[in-house]
């Protein structure tokens, strides 16, 4: 729940966590956004659910503890891999994208790297 709370933060979005995985990934696809933020949250929400089942089967199956700073750490990694495979024009370094995670997400339109690497957006 901690780290669904941290990253509602990143889009100013409040809201209630539904029991079913359906119901939870409904309701953060129609939150109030649109385009390519509505994309990148839809694409965050994947990463994060599939690492968050990772992490817990590891957890169940090989004994390992759990590191909530991994998990976040591999989904970041995991969100960014596919969004530089399947977003046209996507060409932030890692480093950049997952330092200025905000501004990532609440870009309104093309990207331009040179923000990325100052940390401002126009």
């Amino acid at each position: 729940m901690q780290l669904w709370w941290k990253t509602l933060s990143w889009l100013n979005i409040l809201g209630v966590f539904p029991e079913t995985p359906r119901e939870h990934f409904l309701q953060h696809s129609y939150c109030n956004l649109n385009g390519i933020r509505l994309q990148r949250w839809q694409t965050w929400w994947v990463s994060l659910t599939w690492c968050i089942w990772y992490h817990r089967n590891r957890i169940v199956f090989s004994n390992e503890s759990f590191n909530g700073q991994k998990l976040m750490d591999d989904a970041l990694f995991f969100c960014w891999t596919r969004l530089k495979n399947m977003e046209k024009g996507f060409d932030i370094p890692f480093h950049s994208w997952s330092s200025n995670i905000r501004a990532g997400f609440c870009v309104r339109g093309g990207l331009d790297y040179r923000f990325f690497v100052v940390g401002i957006l126009v």
